[in-house]
């Protein structure tokens, strides 16, 4: 059995900027989209739900989404784009690439714009996934990129996750051999939302690398509050075979608007760009340049997800149920009976929660929504459960 402790507390297809429909659109604007902008303090803030969450269907806790987003600020950029919606968005791509340049701290040329990280997990599989042999991965975890492979004819080895529903990375590298085209982890995972120790995973990466290509998923990274946690840029920096992929879907709360991007040394990026067929749009674009600015609706969606985790994990303990502490938007929690009737019965409440996950098919992933869903989760699961 898993041992688990309770928690107590909580394309670079175009790089030249058209400067015309910047300053155009910049006029607009104002400082919502200016990329240097500081916003203005804000107290006492609160972003609104939009109101098809509380519109009397059932609650949606089974996609990792943000309830709260997009901001207002990533709202107003998006309508202020609308007038560009006439253009194709490639000579905007360069407003998002020098945002995303500053922000990760990292060249224009190391970066490629995708529709959604699962577009990026697509190109990623089709350039790499395939040339050399099998993809390794454990499971569960999230798996578009090794579904991509097999639909272009790869291999996938899936080794099974340790006690602590973390990656093996011993297992791993034991396997790793000549035909090893990719290892793929997902950190912090999903479904599980367990974190690898900081210094294992920097050591793994870096070792691995000079052998194969390594990809980790980090979409789920903004939740991470361990101090000093590493992304695997700067080993992208440094020359090593690795691809970082992020997106705009989940502490921005822009799921609905597709972006997301890779990072990596710039010939691999090169070799992938062809193979994009998703393009981000230009409200897209420019709602994902504001919302790097907006550390407002950041903060708060961190402390809101921390709130409704709290919630989760309080009501775990209430009804005994076992729980990995998450380092995401959702918790994965132990209900001991077969995931298709967790479902059933909560939908019957009003709630719906994550899919199955094989084959640990007596765990339920449960999104976090606003506190006022998390306490009709709540209801649900002690009507379920009690």
């Amino acid at each position: 059995m898993p041992c688990f402790i309770w928690h107590s507390n909580s394309s670079t297809l175009m790089t030249q900027l058209n400067r015309r429909n910047w300053l155009k659109l910049s006029g607009l604007s104002g400082a919502s989209l200016a990329l240097g902008a500081t916003l203005a303090p804000v107290e006492k803030w609160v972003q609104t739900p939009h109101p098809a969450r509380s519109s009397g269907g059932p609650v949606r806790l089974m996609s990792n989404e943000n309830p709260y987003g997009p901001s207002e600020v990533v709202k107003k950029a998006m309508t202020d784009a609308l007038s560009l919606t006439y253009q194709y968005p490639f000579s905007s791509y360069s407003v998002l690439l020098e945002a995303l340049s500053k922000h990760e701290g990292v060249p224009k040329d190391h970066i490629l714009l995708t529709s959604g990280s699962n577009e990026g997990l697509r190109v990623a599989a089709a350039t790499f996934g395939i040339r050399f042999g099998e993809i390794l991965t454990c499971e569960p975890t999230y798996n578009a990129l090794m579904a991509y492979a097999e639909e272009f004819g790869g291999t996938v080895a899936s080794l099974p996750l340790t006690p602590e529903l973390k990656f093996d990375l011993a297992a791993l590298e034991a396997k790793t051999s000549p035909r090893t085209a990719m290892i793929f982890l997902c950190n912090p995972n999903n479904p599980t939302g367990t974190l690898l120790d900081a210094e294992q995973v920097s050591t793994f990466c870096n070792s691995l690398s000079d052998k194969t290509i390594v990809f980790s998923d980090e979409a789920y990274y903004d939740y991470i509050e361990q101090a000093d946690y590493p992304s695997m840029v700067p080993l992208v920096k440094e020359g090593k075979n690795v691809i970082v992929s992020r997106t705009f879907s989940k502490v921005y709360g822009m799921a609905g608007i597709r972006v997301g991007y890779l990072i990596a040394p710039p010939d691999m990026i090169r070799q992938m760009a062809p193979k994009v067929m998703g393009y981000v749009h230009i409200m897209g674009i420019y709602g994902a340049a504001a919302a790097l600015n907006d550390t407002t609706f950041y903060n708060y969606s961190l402390e809101m997800n921390r709130q409704s985790k709290q919630v989760i994990y309080d009501t775990c303990q209430e009804l005994g149920l076992e729980y990995a502490p998450s380092h995401t938007n959702f918790v994965f929690l132990k209900t001991d009976r077969d995931i298709s009737w967790v479902i059933e019965q909560m939908l019957q409440k009003g709630v719906r929660v994550g899919r199955p996950f094989p084959p640990l098919h007596q765990w339920c992933r449960v999104s976090t929504g606003t506190l006022e869903e998390m306490e009709q989760w709540r209801k649900a699961m002690k009507a379920v459960f009690a």
